[in-house]
């Protein structure tokens, strides 16, 4: 005799655990798929675990050679001499491990999407599954090397605003990787259909929001059918490469790591060339001074300033071309790259503020940096969205994203002169010890007199660095945003939305309170997580806590 089947529990009511099975794995667990199964519903569509391209069985070993390389050099080369000569057994295992490596991402990774969530599974002896939520995806880049776009592949990084943790897909065809991000962003917007009674919805086959499969990707879309006849808003165009940025190529010191990162391979096998050895130094050495040494200055400059100018316009050329900044369903997209391309998603629901950075060579010719500051994407919630380029072409966008007018061009309120004191005798401490160093290694190791001398002009150079850091402090206040300018030689204003505040710390040390300033500290979930106005007047401080949360700092306020 069967037994009727237990009623269903009314939706939104709490589920009870079933005790373990039996017969089940250690820990009373079921099988992974029998799991699977568990959490869809009776007669929802079930997806497939999908695996990546497998194009990356052909990806994966030349990354993993290419990334091996140089400790494979430097193996072979030690082994070789260890062994009187390079040995053709040696080259087997050298080129087997590394493609033996890049194999594995392939077998081992899958993932699926399903109504609620994305899953992906990992690893060969240590099993691994990531699951986030789709309602917590906050961003899906997409990323091609120059191989991957040779053969047609898209790397898929998927953030959900927990550190900077992100779960990637390395990788999927092209197509594959588009459809999977509008799916994901698309659902994102859309949020979990709730169904009648509390619940989350669960596409089912009929519903508005069955699923539907990419071509030969099988991914699912889960775009509610009503919204098909519906035509998005055209991206709106923020920002696009202007090559007359060419010229603040020169000005911007980010790719000084490439000349340090040449300069140690380099020395890696210095002592290996032919002609690095001591008699060539010394020969060298000798026909460059019978030329003079100022002739030899001016030779070693033009040709270091030709090197830094190629590096630096061709680093900029590499890494910005074609780029693009656009707005589209509440989300700025950003493109950019030319052998490899980049294309970041950074949802305007998550951007707190943006940061306008001015770097000394940059102030020259009128150049800035621009950088959002979101919550859970980019790195450390902080995403650059502009080159070097005019400072009012970062203006204008920074406005645009902002959605004010004049919180990155209004001049900042000033700090009185105990702050512009503070800036000079923190400035002077380090000179005065540098000079004190050198003026005690002149007289231990008897040193030029003219050293020291050139050595005192370290004060006056400590004073104009703490005058300009004394101009660039201070804050501003708007009606939706607050502003702090750090205080340093480089220009940096950082606008954070009053919104974005969620909570304060004053802080003094022993000589701020002398003078009655304080350091006061805004915390947020973007960016840094903090912005700072340094050396504020305190009863200041404290009325700009008062008009910015007015409500919870209420009560410790007479």
């Amino acid at each position: 005799m069967s037994l009727p089947p237990d009623p269903a529990p009314p939706p939104g009511a709490p589920v009870e655990e079933l005790p373990p099975p039996q017969g089940s794995p250690v820990g009373g667990l079921p099988p992974p798929a029998e799991v699977d199964r568990a959490v869809v519903p009776p007669g929802a569509v079930e997806p497939e675990w999908q695996r990546l391209d497998p194009r990356m069985l052909l990806v994966g070993p030349l990354g993993s050679l290419r990334q091996f390389a140089l400790p494979l050099i430097v193996a072979l080369f030690g082994l070789s001499s260890s062994a009187g000569g390079l040995q053709v057994w040696m080259i087997g295992p050298a080129v087997a491990i590394p493609v033996l490596l890049g194999l594995l991402p392939w077998l081992t990774t899958r993932f699926k999407m399903t109504g609620s969530q994305f899953v992906r599974r990992s690893g060969l002896l240590n099993k691994k599954q990531v699951t986030a939520p789709l309602d917590r995806v906050r961003s899906v880049d997409l990323e091609s090397s120059l191989l991957h776009r040779l053969l047609g592949l898209t790397k898929v990084q998927i953030g959900t605003g927990v550190d900077d943790t992100r779960i990637e897909l390395n990788a999927l065809s092209t197509d594959q990787a588009a459809a999977l991000r509008a799916a994901l962003l698309g659902r994102r917007e859309a949020g979990p259909e709730v169904a009648p009674g509390g619940g989350s919805h669960v596409a089912r086959e009929g519903d508005d929001c069955a699923e539907t499969a990419v071509d030969g990707g099988g991914l699912p879309t889960f775009v509610p059918k009503r919204q098909h006849s519906e035509t998005p808003a055209p991206p709106h165009q923020l920002a696009r490469i202007d090559w007359s940025w060419l010229k603040f190529a020169p000005f911007s010191l980010s790719r000084l790591a490439v000349v340090a990162g040449v300069f140690g391979v380099v020395s890696q096998f210095a002592d290996s060339l032919p002609f690095l050895d001591q008699e060539h130094l010394d020969s060298g050495w000798h026909w460059a001074t019978s030329w003079g040494l100022p002739l030899l200055g001016a030779g070693v400059a033009t040709v270091a300033l030709v090197a830094w100018l190629a590096i630096s316009v061709t680093g900029y050329v590499i890494q910005w071309w074609d780029l693009s900044l656009t707005r589209e369903r509440g989300s700025l997209h950003l493109t950019s790259g030319l052998f490899t391309t980049r294309s970041v998603t950074v949802e305007e629901a998550r951007v707190r503020g943006v940061e306008l950075t001015e770097p000394l060579l940059l102030r020259l010719v009128d150049g800035a940096e621009l950088a959002t500051l979101a919550t859970g994407v980019g790195s450390g919630g902080t995403t650059k969205v502009l080159p070097p380029c005019p400072r009012a072409v970062c203006e204008q966008v920074g406005h645009e994203v902002l959605g004010a007018d004049d919180a990155l061009t209004r001049p900042l309120t000033r700090h009185d002169h105990w702050a512009r004191r503070r800036q000079h005798v923190r400035a002077q401490w380090p000179a005065l010890f540098a000079v004190a160093g050198i003026l005690t290694l002149t007289v231990s190791f008897d040193w030029p007199g003219w050293v020291p001398v050139v050595a005192l002009l370290a004060f006056p150079g400590a004073a104009l660095a703490a005058e300009a850091s004394y101009r660039h402090l201070g804050h501003l206040l708007t009606p939706t945003h607050l502003a702090a300018g750090a205080p340093a030689v480089a220009r940096r204003r950082t606008v954070l939305e009053r919104d974005g505040v969620i909570g304060w710390v004053v802080q003094q040390s022993f000589f701020q309170r002398r003078r009655g300033l304080a350091t006061l500290v805004a915390t947020t979930a973007a960016g840094g997580e903090r912005v700072v106005v340094t050396d504020l007047p305190l009863p200041h401080a404290v009325a700009l806590v008062a008009e910015v949360t007015p409500e919870p700092v209420a009560p410790f306020l007479a």
